[in-house]
C-alpha cells in the first residue's frame, strides 16, 4: 500500500470542479508534484506513492502516475479556486 494509505484509482476524476476524490488525495497530488520537481523516477514514485511495482506493471504505473500528476497540475492551475472558496482538505 502506498504511503498515503488510501485507495488510488487507475485514473482520477476529470471533473471541472474539485471532487471528494481530489480532496481525499490532496496530499498525494502535492507529493507527486514534489517528486516530479525533484526528478524522481517512475519506479520510485510508483512504488512509494502509488503502491504499484513499475517493473511488474509498467503500463499501469505510467498511466496512473501520469493521470494523477496531470490532475495535480490542474489543481494548482484551476482547482485551487474551489479550495479557496470551500476550504483546504483537513486530512
Amino acid at each position: 500500500m502506498p504511503a498515503t494509505q488510501i485507495m488510488i484509482a487507475d485514473a482520477p476524476p476529470n471533473d471541472a470542479a474539485v471532487t471528494v476524490y481530489d480532496r481525499d488525495h490532496f496530499a498525494l497530488y502535492m507529493r507527486l508534484l514534489d517528486a516530479n520537481d525533484a526528478g524522481a523516477s517512475l519506479e520510485e514514485v510508483s512504488s512509494l506513492l502509488l503502491g504499484i511495482d513499475a517493473d511488474e506493471e509498467p503500463e499501469r504505473a505510467r498511466r496512473v502516475h501520469d493521470s494523477h500528476l496531470s490532475r495535480a497540475r490542474w489543481m494548482t492551475e484551476q482547482g485551487y479556486r474551489d479550495l479557496l472558496k470551500n476550504g483546504l482538505p483537513t486530512g
